[in-house]
């Protein structure tokens, strides 16, 4: 049995302008309430585990207070050719860290979405996707940080706007490396039972 956003409202639980922004591009009546669960408190260290993870938390956290309504959590990290978990970055020279870290490497992009439905079902998975970063020098790192476009950002980058001037390849979902997988939530709103058309 299918439902529809005509019986059941949808909320992201992200403030995220980039989850907005692709939710919005499918054409879908959404309200936005933002989480309020401390990442900090997550223990999970495994990279792909701990962005399932913290999507779950957040979703669950809306979901206690915005009852018989569909939940989005979605959470993204950035795993460094390493194995290091690079998430936002709390100032300009932790941010240029990471991005001197990826100079020249790959890194993975793990996006982790849970849905959970009007009467507290949860389905959850996740999406990984790459991204090569060419060499960059000196100057290129500067002007980046004094943009001040990492911040907020997994990994302290981005993969629309200036961004791109930074990747020299990526495979996968684009749409996962901005922050929200839109074939993923194609795929569990289907095995959740929701109509998105």
């Amino acid at each position: 049995m299918y439902h529809t956003f005509m019986q059941f409202p949808l909320i992201l639980a992200s403030a995220s302008p980039q989850r907005k922004t692709l939710l919005e591009g499918l054409g879908l009546d959404f309200e936005v309430v933002p989480s309020s669960i401390d990442e900090r408190d997550c223990r999970e260290k495994n990279p792909a585990k701990r962005a399932v993870q913290l999507a779950s938390l957040k979703a669950k956290d809306v979901a206690k207070k915005q009852s018989g309504k569909w939940i989005i959590g979605c959470d993204t990290l950035v795993e460094a050719h390493d194995g290091t978990i690079l998430e936002k970055p709390i100032d300009a020279l932790e941010a240029r860290e990471m991005i001197e870290k990826q100079s020249g490497k790959t890194s993975l992009v793990h996006s982790g979405l849970s849905l959970i439905d009007p009467k507290g079902s949860e389905v959850k998975d996740l999406s990984t996707s790459s991204v090569r970063f060419k060499k960059l020098s000196t100057k290129e790192i500067d002007d980046w940080i004094g943009h001040g476009l990492w911040q907020g950002r997994s990994g302290s980058f981005q993969i629309d706007g200036l961004g791109q001037f930074l990747i020299e390849h990526i495979e996968g979902d684009w749409t996962s490396i901005v922050g929200f997988p839109v074939f993923l939530f194609g795929q569990l709103a289907d095995k959740a039972g929701l109509r998105l058309s």
